[in-house]
Order: C-alpha cells, then sequence, then structure tokens
C-alpha cells in the first residue's frame, strides 16, 4: 500500500492509496449546457470546474462542491442490461470513471485522477426530470441514492487543478482514519 500527502481545508496528511491504478477515466464529457454532455479526449479542470463545460441550471448545478460531476461505467453499463438506454455523458457527468466499486465511495474520499488532479467527493448528485429519456418509463429515479444506493453520480471539489486526458488512471485516496473492509 502506498501513501501519498495530500493538503485539504488546511489540513496536511498522509492517506493511503487502497486501490490501484486499474481504475481510469474513461470518458470526458462536457457541454454548452444541457444534456447529453458529449465525449472530449482531454480537458482542463480548474477549481470551478471543466473549462468549456456549461449547466442550463446554475442554482442546482456547479459550485465549488458541485464543480464535477463523475459516474461509474459498470453502473451504466448494468443499467443498459436492464433496458435504459443511459450511456456515458447522457446523464450530465463530467467524468465516466472505470475499475472502480462504486457502492465503496462516500462524500470526503478524495480520487487522483492522471498527473495532477485530486478531487474531493462532496455529494450524491440527484437526477433531474431531464434524465428521464434515458430510463425505462422515465423512472430516473433508478440512478437517485435516496432510492438505489450505490447507484447514483457523485459531485465533487477540485483540490488540485490540472490536465486529464481520456484513459489516465484513477486512484482513490482517503483519511487513515476511515475503516475500508
Amino acid at each position: 500500500m502506498a501513501t501519498i500527502l495530500f493538503v485539504s481545508d488546511g489540513y496536511v496528511g498522509d492517506v493511503k492509496i487502497f486501490m490501484g491504478s486499474v481504475a481510469y477515466l474513461y470518458q470526458i464529457n462536457r457541454s454548452p449546457g444541457g444534456l447529453p454532455k458529449l465525449p472530449v479526449p482531454e480537458a482542463w479542470i480548474t477549481f470551478k470546474g471543466m473549462d468549456g463545460d456549461r449547466h442550463r441550471n446554475r442554482a442546482l448545478h456547479g459550485g465549488p462542491d458541485r464543480a464535477l460531476c463523475l459516474f461509474s461505467f459498470e453502473v451504466l453499463e448494468a443499467l443498459q442490461q436492464e433496458g435504459h438506454t443511459v450511456h456515458p455523458g447522457a446523464s450530465g457527468e463530467n467524468f465516466t470513471l472505470a475499475g472502480l466499486n462504486w457502492t465503496q465511495l462516500k462524500p470526503g474520499d478524495h480520487l487522483k485522477i492522471g498527473e495532477e488532479v485530486q478531487i474531493k467527493l462532496t455529494s450524491y448528485c440527484e437526477p433531474c426530470r431531464h434524465n428521464a429519456q434515458w430510463f425505462v418509463n422515465g423512472d430516473f429515479s433508478r440512478i437517485s441514492h435516496r432510492q438505489y444506493p450505490g447507484w447514483s453520480r457523485l459531485y465533487a471539489r477540485v483540490l488540485f487543478e490540472g490536465r486529464v486526458r481520456q484513459g489516465d488512471g484513477v486512484w482513490v485516496v482517503t483519511s487513515p482514519n476511515r475503516n475500508m473492509k
């Protein structure tokens, strides 16, 4: 198990990497506003989010604690197996991540993406009616954390800015106080 140093909210400490680089950035998605977000090969990530990405409803999306939206490639595949047409970028996520145990991720966890970017997961992202088009009978609650824990998107705050590229490694780092069974 490797150890790296992190700085967050004025605290400096050691964190443990509990997943290796088997996880990766499957797809980077952005749009001028609305759904779906479309794939791009690389993007510059700032404290405000992804350069070139916009939101229709700024009251519900964006801001420091919702700078990025993340979703799991494996969850998308499972939803497709259920007959839903949701696909990478369709539900508005900026990063579609592969190779992570999505049900283990929680607000407060830190992820390192590529060589430069580090983020902190801040909250689960509740779906809105604009996602109905991707779900059988319009039931977009299928990606609601309240109804289906472990199947929702996550919001994140950017801790370290930088460039990300499709295929970049993703490492989950966490506080040494977190029990990772």
